[in-house]
């Protein structure tokens, strides 16, 4: 990927050249996955005015009434999530979430002893009430999948033909064979006025998960722009972009033959899809979060 370069030869038509490869590393890649415990969620509507509020009086309302205190679990995220709006034309558009997902190793912690806390004080809680996610339930397990590396040594390979069994020793090629891409960022000079816009007018974007690391690459169609990109999408821009993703390590990737930037976000999903408490668990609509923040994009570019 750091060699690659696309040439558009005619319509629906691309050549890819110039690809140097290098001798694979001592070690593979591997995945270990174990159950993490058990989770559980509640989902309760705020609707209408002092959604704040709310939250506030329902939150404390169910811990009061609950049999376990926020610290005798694993894990415990509450969260707001403001879909209402004002003014609203629909019953829908009025309407806000407060979510609260605990998790523990404990299955008698998080099944309707949680999920049951917060029938007792509806009626007397916050005018409106209701669940979105109906009536209490028990809890449900949740996986852990880790990626990792070992070394090559430790996994031999064999093929049996026959009733016999050969070990076969790793063919593939050694020695130095690093490839350095000589590539030093392009000052993208004045542009002239700019105009503010949402990133995805003029960038694309893909987004999706690795066990707990969240993958976001940003690209740009035109040669022209790649410089604007290289030099306005920093890790420090990223992050004030996504404010989810500012307390996370993040490494970033120059792919300047593709016109794109490449960021991982360590542990945005926790310890993986299946244990995330992220309403996208797989980090699929990253990349349309990050398109639809609204930047100063020069007129030129457009």
């Amino acid at each position: 990927f750091d060699t690659i370069a696309l040439s558009q030869l005619a319509k629906d038509r691309v050549l890819l050249s110039g690809v140097r490869g290098e001798a694979p590393p001592a070690t593979l890649k591997v995945g270990i996955n174990e159950l993490g415990g058990y989770r559980n969620s509640i989902a309760i509507a705020l609707t209408g005015l002092d959604i704040a509020a709310k939250a506030t009086m329902v939150e404390a309302a169910f811990w009061d009434a609950c049999a376990f205190g926020p610290d005798d679990y694993e894990s415990v995220v509450s969260q707001v999530i403001r879909t209402d709006k004002a003014d609203p034309g629909t019953n829908e558009e009025a309407t806000a979430v407060w979510r609260l997902t605990v998790k523990d190793r404990d299955e008698h912690k998080t099944g309707r002893a949680f999920s049951g806390a917060m029938v007792e004080t509806a009626l007397a809680s916050i005018p409106g009430l209701y669940s979105l996610t109906g009536a209490p339930s028990g809890s449900e397990p949740y996986g852990v999948y880790r990626p990792a590396s070992i070394p090559a040594s430790a996994v031999p390979q064999y093929v049996h033909v026959d009733g016999g069994v050969v070990e076969v020793g790793s063919v593939a090629p050694t020695g130095d064979t690093a490839v350095v891409v000589e590539d030093t960022p392009v000052e993208p000079g004045d542009l002239g006025p700019t105009r503010a816009l949402p990133l995805g007018a003029l960038v694309g974007a893909r987004s999706g998960d690795k066990g707990g690391d969240a993958n976001l690459g940003v690209f740009v169609r035109s040669g022209s722009a790649w410089p604007w990109l290289d030099g306005f999408l920093t890790t420090e821009r990223l992050k004030a972009l996504l404010p989810e993703t500012a307390r996370f390590a993040v490494d970033r990737y120059r792919l300047p033959n593709l016109h794109a930037v490449n960021f991982v976000i360590h542990g945005l999903l926790e310890e993986g899809v299946a244990a995330s408490t992220r309403q996208d668990a797989q980090a699929k609509s990253l990349g349309e979060w990050l398109r639809a923040r609204v930047v100063e994009i020069p007129e030129a570019l457009l």
